[in-house]
């Protein structure tokens, strides 16, 4: 065969750090959630740190290693010399993580699972193989595809095709973003997108900034946008502890909706926080971001987001604590 006439074609691929199945709470009905590793923010109270980094990390659990004297797997199957394993009393403690190459063949023989690997190459067929299986929950439920992150648009070529695939199957389609994306980008993939969710984490650019990395600028730029398109959305206010939790705060942010998106959202949803994911933080050698004493009672947290979600209201937003409350997916024009 002539070599010019000869094409291979090589698979999209994505890096996914978590499906999980049977979801409810990102999108209406039963749902499959893909969740996409890399993300531009830097939000200090994120509770998915293996969601960060776009690229493969290995997390070390120590408090469950068996003992190098007893199992040493990790050591034999690694292929990297030195190795890049931090042995203390003869366990493994911590990874060097600029000599490991996050393999994932030490996590693959780990029987203790105490090595794991976050972050794993999938093409748009293997993850389409876990989608299908579900097929009866979506049509009876009315659920669907989730893809949410770390922040899915930073593969968006793999994210269009993905949600592609899943338009012929006729499975309803939910993207989760934090919408800090060139907006071409952006009218790539609203096409096929059913729901858009994204957060307003902070009216004030500067303190944006200060607690998720970057400004607010192109994210509601990005979430004008979404609106235009007459794409569904639905706004979430994580509700930080001396962040954005105040009366001036979420006033500003009513706002924005009653005014520069004409209250054309579905739902905007108010979350608590909560001191979620110390271990995987620990696991991946970094300091978990937030104070201790951001935590607070339930009884008092709760009590905050609703008088909060009372004060959207206020501006006829429809605004709920919580992501329990159902809503219908239509757009007001």
């Amino acid at each position: 065969m002539n070599k010019e006439n000869k094409s291979v074609t090589k698979q999209l691929e994505g890096i996914i750090f978590n499906i999980q199945r049977f979801t409810v709470h990102d999108g209406p009905g039963i749902r499959t959630e893909i969740f996409f590793k890399g993300c531009p923010l830097k939000c200090k109270w994120c509770s998915n740190p293996e969601s960060i980094n776009a690229n493969t990390e290995i997390g070390v659990y120590a408090n469950r290693c068996i003992g190098t004297d007893k199992c040493g797997l990790c050591l034999t199957t690694c292929p990297e010399s030195p190795k890049p394993f931090i042995i203390e009393d003869k366990t493994v403690t911590t990874i060097n993580r600029q000599t490991c190459v996050a393999c994932g063949k030490c996590a693959d023989a780990c029987p203790a699972n105490a090595l794991v690997i976050w972050g794993k190459k999938m093409t748009v067929p293997e993850v389409m193989e876990v989608i299908l299986k579900d097929m009866p929950y979506y049509q009876k439920s009315g659920g669907g595809v989730t893809l949410s992150g770390g922040e899915v648009l930073l593969q968006w070529r793999f994210a269009r095709e993905l949600l592609q695939e899943c338009r012929k199957h006729g499975i309803h389609t939910c993207v989760e973003s934090s919408l800090h994306i060139k907006p071409e980008i952006l009218e790539e993939i609203l096409p096929f997108i059913d729901l858009v969710i994204t957060d307003i984490k902070h009216m004030d650019s500067a303190q944006h900034l200060i607690n998720s990395g970057v400004g607010n600028e192109l994210i509601l730029e990005n979430i004008k946008r979404v609106v235009l398109s007459n794409s569904p959305l639905i706004i979430r206010i994580p509700v930080i502890p001396d962040h954005n939790n105040s009366e001036d705060n979420i006033r500003a942010t009513a706002e924005f909706i009653r005014k520069e998106l004409n209250n054309r959202v579905l739902q905007v949803q108010l979350l608590p926080y909560r001191q979620l994911g110390t271990e995987k933080y620990a696991s991946l050698g970094l300091k978990y971001p937030m104070p201790d004493n951001a935590v607070v009672e339930r009884s008092v947290w709760e009590k905050n987001i609703k008088e909060l979600a009372e004060i959207m209201k206020t501006y006829k937003i429809p605004a709920v604590a919580g992501t329990t409350t159902s809503v219908k997916l239509e757009v007001n024009t």
